[in-house]
C-alpha cells in the first residue's frame, strides 16, 4: 500500500534506502522468518569435504545437529577439531549476548562464524544456515552459503503450534517429524492434545484401561464423513496403520506408550522445543469414562445439551484419579506447563448432584462456574505442588481464576477475555480461533490474514502487554483423519506465524517471494503443503455462446491436469496446458502439482449455459440494501425464520458492527437491487464465516451455505446491464463473523463491489 502512494522525493528516497537495509534479495535469503537484522555481503562459503566445524565443546548437542544436516547434503560427516583450518565452521559461546535464542552469524567466502550464549541460540541460528542452503543440493560435492552479516532474536518467547492426537491420531514418526518443521521455522511450544472425548493417547500406568478401552472406537460420526470425502479426495482417508480388528470389531485408535513419550520428548529438546501436554478435564472426558465410570456425578456418559458429561468435581474419588493421573504426567514431561484444558464443559450433571450441592454449600459457592473456578484452582494447587504451572483455556476465566494461572485465550467472540486476564496479571498465550484455528479450510486469503494478525489485543497499556506470551496455532483434527491431511493443513500458513511471532515486522510481498522459495525446503521434509491458489475461474462458471477455462499458475513451475470423467486428477490425467474451449454443460476437475509431486486444491468446476439475465425497472429506488436480522441460531440459511426483528439500510454487504457485536448467533437477509453498467458474465466472490448465498434475480449464484470459519466461495451470472433483484442471506452460529462480497467482469481484476451498485425500495 506505501508503495501505491505519491510521495515527496525525500521520503521517497528515504523509504526505498529503508527496504534496501531491511529485505535482502528474497531468492538469495529466502529466510522464514526474516531475522531481525541481516546485511546482504559479496560472495560466498563454500562447505566441502575438508570444511571442519571448530566448536569449544559447550554445544555438543548443535554440533551433533548440524552434523546431520551437512551429512544429508554432502553424504559425509564433517570433522570436529579445535583449530580453526582454511575452511571452517565456528561455533562460539558468547557471554555478551543476552537472549535466550538470539544469535549473531557472520557468513564470509573464508569463513562461517556462529554466536550465541546458549544452546538455543546456536541451534536457530543452525536453522537460519539450513534455509541458506539449497534445498536440492543433497549429496553435492560443495555447497556455496550466501555472505551474509545477521543478528537476530525473537520478539515473542511463546512461539507455539498445537496437535490434537485424540480426535485422529498420529504416529511417533510424524509427531517427530511436526517437530522438524517446527524447528526449521524457529516455533519452540508444541502443545500435545494428548485426551478428548474420542480418544486417551498416553499411556497411564495406574489407570491402564485409559488406553486398554479409552484409545480405541468403533468408526465414529466424524470417521464416517472423512471416509465419504475422501471419495473425492484421497487425503481424507484415515490412516490404514491406526485400523485393527479386535473381537471381531473394526477399530480405529492408538496410543503412546510412556517409553514413546520420553523419546519424543528427548528429540524435542535436542531441537530447543518445549512439549507442553494437555490432558483435557473436567470436560471432554468421554474416553476416560468409558473405561472409569465412577468419575461421573451420576454415572452417565454421554452427550448434555452442548457438551459432553464432564467429571464429577465434587467427590474426593475424582481427584484422586485426576492427581494420580498428573502425577505420571508431571515425571514424564520436563516443561513448567500443563495445560488441563478445562473448556467447554456440560454443567447440567453438576447442577443436579446432591454431591456438589453439599460441595457449592460448604465452599460458598453460588453458581456452577464458581464450582469449576473450584476444581481448577485445586489443580493449580496440585500442578504447583509438582512445579508446574497451570494453563487454562479462556473459559477458567468464568467463576474467577488465580493471578498464576496461564490464560489460553481462544474464543474469538469473547475480545474483552485476554484483556481481563492481561490486566488482571496473568499471563495469555493468544490463540483465536480465526484466524489461528488451523483446522479451519485454507484459502487464498489464508496466509495474509495470519500474516496480519497481531497477538497484542487493543486496550492493553504497554505494562499490560508485557503479559502476552506469544502465541499459538491449534490443528483440531475431527475433520483431518491424515497424516497428508494434517501438513496440507498447516503449511504453510505455519510460516506466516511464524514470522509474525519471531520478527513482528510488517513485509507481507518480501514474505511471499521467501515462502516460494521455501516450498523447496518443504520438498525436503516431504511435507504435503497446500499450493497456492490457481486462478481465472470460479465454482461455478456460465457461459452464453462458448466460455474458455484459461487457468492462471501462481508457480511457472506447476503443472494443471484435468478430469472430465468426474475422476480426481493424477499426474497421469491430460494435461492443462493453454485455454480450453466450453461449447456445452461440463463439470472438469483440477488440480495442480508441484515438480515434487504435491498435489494442490482439487477444483470441481461447473459450466452451465445461459441466456442474460434482463433487467427489472427500477424506479424510486434509494442507494444501499435494505438489512433485516433475525435474533436466533440458524445452522443454515433456509431456517432463518420468517419475520425479522430489527431492519435498517445499509450502503453493502455489510452488517454493522453494533448490530453483529457479542458473539451471539443470528441470521441477516441483506435485499434490493444490484445495478451493473455493462452487459457481461459476472464473476461474484462471497467469503462468509459462518455461512451465506447469494441470489441475484432469484438465482442462486454462490452457495457458502452452513457454519464454518471463514472461507470464499464464487459462482457466475450472465447479466444485461440494469438493475436485477439482489439477496444474500448470512447465519453467523456464535463467535466472530466475516462477510464480503467482491466481483470481477469478463475476467477482469477481482474488487469490491463499488456501493452505488446497490439499490433498494
Amino acid at each position: 500500500m506505501l508503495r501505491s502512494l505519491k510521495l515527496t522525493v525525500l521520503a521517497a528516497t528515504m523509504y526505498s534506502t529503508t527496504l534496501m537495509a531491511q529485505d535482502a534479495d528474497p531468492q538469495r535469503y529466502p529466510l522464514i522468518p526474516y531475522p531481525q537484522e541481516l546485511t546482504a555481503q559479496q560472495g560466498e562459503f563454500v562447505v566441502g569435504r575438508n570444511t571442519n566445524i571448530v566448536s569449544a565443546g559447550a554445544f555438543a548437542n548443535e554440533v551433533k545437529q548440524l552434523q546431520q544436516l551437512m551429512t544429508s547434503f554432502l553424504g559425509t560427516k564433517l570433522p570436529v577439531t579445535a583449530k580453526v583450518g582454511q575452511s571452517s565452521i565456528l561455533l562460539v559461546q558468547d557471554q555478551s549476548i543476552k537472549g535466550e535464542e538470539e544469535y549473531q552469524l557472520d557468513i564470509t567466502p573464508s569463513r562461517l562464524t556462529l554466536r550465541a550464549r546458549t544452546g538455543a541460540g546456536i541451534f536457530r541460528g543452525i536453522q537460519t544456515l539450513t534455509q541458506l542452503m539449497p534445498a536440492g543440493a543433497e549429496k553435492m560435492k560443495t555447497i556455496a552459503i550466501p555472505a551474509a552479516t545477521i543478528k537476530d532474536h525473537p520478539v515473542y518467547d511463546y512461539r507455539g503450534m498445537h496437535l490434537d492426537v485424540a480426535r485422529h491420531f498420529f504416529s511417533v514418526k510424524y509427531v517427530k517429524k511436526f517437530l522438524d518443521v517446527m524447528a526449521l521455522y524457529k516455533m519452540n511450544k508444541f502443545h500435545w492434545h494428548l485426551t478428548d472425548d474420542q480418544g486417551w493417547r498416553i499411556e497411564i500406568k495406574k489407570y491402564p484401561l485409559l488406553t486398554e478401552q479409552g484409545a480405541w472406537r468403533t468408526f465414529n460420526n466424524q470417521d464416517s464423513v472423512c471416509i465419504e470425502k475422501s471419495k473425492e479426495n484421497p487425503d481424507m482417508a484415515l490412516d490404514q496403520e491406526h485400523i485393527i480388528q479386535r473381537t471381531g470389531k473394526t477399530l480405529y485408535g492408538g496410543f503412546y506408550t510412556q517409553a514413546e513419550i520420553k523419546e519424543v520428548i528427548a528429540y524435542a529438546a535436542a531441537r530447543h522445543i518445549e512439549i507442553i501436554p494437555e490432558i483435557d478435564m473436567p470436560g471432554h472426558m468421554m474416553a476416560a469414562i468409558k473405561a472409569y465410570p465412577f468419575l461421573t456425578c451420576d454415572s452417565e456418559n454421554g452427550w448434555g445439551k452442548t457438551f459432553s458429561t464432564p467429571i464429577c468435581p465434587c467427590e474426593e474419588t475424582t481427584f484422586k484419579f485426576a492427581e494420580d493421573v498428573f502425577t505420571e504426567i508431571a515425571a514424564l514431561f520436563p516443561s513448567k506447563y500443563i495445560h488441563l484444558g478445562a473448556d467447554e464443559v456440560e454443567k447440567t450433571s453438576w447442577a443436579k448432584s446432591p454431591a456438589c450441592e453439599a460441595v457449592m454449600k460448604a465452599n460458598n459457592l453460588k453458581s456452577v462456574e464458581e464450582l469449576q473456578s473450584y476444581f481448577v484452582k485445586r489443580m493449580e494447587k496440585f500442578f504447583n505442588s509438582k512445579g508446574k504451572k497451570l494453563i487454562g483455556w479462556d473459559e477458567i476465566l468464568e467463576g474467577g481464576v488465580s493471578p498464576t494461572a496461564v490464560v489460553m485465550y481462544w474464543r474469538s467472540w469473547v475480545p474483552k477475555a485476554p484483556i481481563e486476564a492481561a490486566k488482571n496479571g496473568n499471563r495469555v498465550i493468544m490463540t483465536p480461533g480465526n484466524p489461528l484455528y488451523f483446522d479451519g479450510i485454507p484459502g487464498k486469503n489464508t496466509i495474509s490474514t495470519v500474516y496480519h494478525f497481531n497477538p497484542i489485543p487493543k486496550g492493553l497499556t504497554t505494562t499490560e502487554a508485557a503479559n502476552i506470551l506469544g502465541a499459538q496455532a491449534n490443528i483440531w483434527t475431527e475433520w483431518i483423519p491424515s497424516e497428508k491431511r494434517a501438513d496440507y493443513m498447516y503449511m504453510p500458513r505455519m510460516t506466516a506465524l511464524a514470522e509474525v511471532l519471531w520478527t513482528n515486522k510488517q513485509r507481507y510481498d518480501n514474505y511471499y517471494q521467501r515462502l516460494i522459495v521455501s516450498f523447496a525446503q518443504m520438498d525436503r521434509l516431504h511435507v504435503n503443503y497446500r499450493l497456492p491458489d490457481l486462478e481465472g475461474f470460479t465454482g461455478d462458471n456460465v457461459f452464453v455462446d462458448k466460455g474458455t477455462l484459461n487457468v492462471i499458475k501462481p508457480l511457472a513451475n506447476m503443472t494443471v491436469h484435468y478430469t472430465l470423467d468426474g475422476s480426481v486428477p493424477s499426474l497421469q490425467s491430460p494435461l492443462l496446458n493453454g485455454p480450453l474451449t466450453i461449447t456445452r454443460p461440463e463439470t472438469i476437475k483440477l488440480a495442480a502439482f508441484s515438480p515434487a509431486g504435491i498435489r494442490g486444491d482439487i477444483y470441481t468446476l461447473n459450466y452451465r449455459q445461459q441466456t442474460y439475465q434482463k433487467p427489472v425497472s427500477g424506479d424510486g429506488t434509494q442507494t444501499g440494501l435494505k438489512l433485516s436480522m433475525f435474533d436466533g441460531s440458524f445452522k443454515t440459511v433456509a431456517k432463518i425464520k420468517a419475520t425479522a426483528d430489527t431492519t435498517v439500510a445499509v450502503s453493502n454487504v455489510e452488517i454493522p458492527e453494533q448490530m453483529g457485536k457479542g458473539g451471539k448467533p443470528f441470521g441477516a437477509k441483506l435485499e434490493g437491487l444490484i445495478e451493473v453498467p455493462a452487459t457481461g458474465i459476472y464473476s461474484f466472490y462471497l467469503t462468509a464465516d459462518d455461512g451465506a448465498v447469494l441470489y441475484i434475480g432469484g438465482e442462486e449464484v454462490v452457495n457458502n451455505d452452513g457454519w464454518h470459519a471463514p472461507v470464499q466461495k464464487s459462482g457466475q451470472v450472465a447479466l444485461e446491464k440494469g438493475l436485477h433483484p439482489f439477496l444474500v442471506s448470512f447465519v453467523e452460529g456464535g463467535g466472530g463473523y466475516t462477510l464480503k462480497l467482491e466481483y470481477s467482469v469478463d475476467g477482469s481484476k477481482m474488487q469490491p463491489v463499488p456501493d452505488s451498485w446497490f439499490k433498494h425500495k
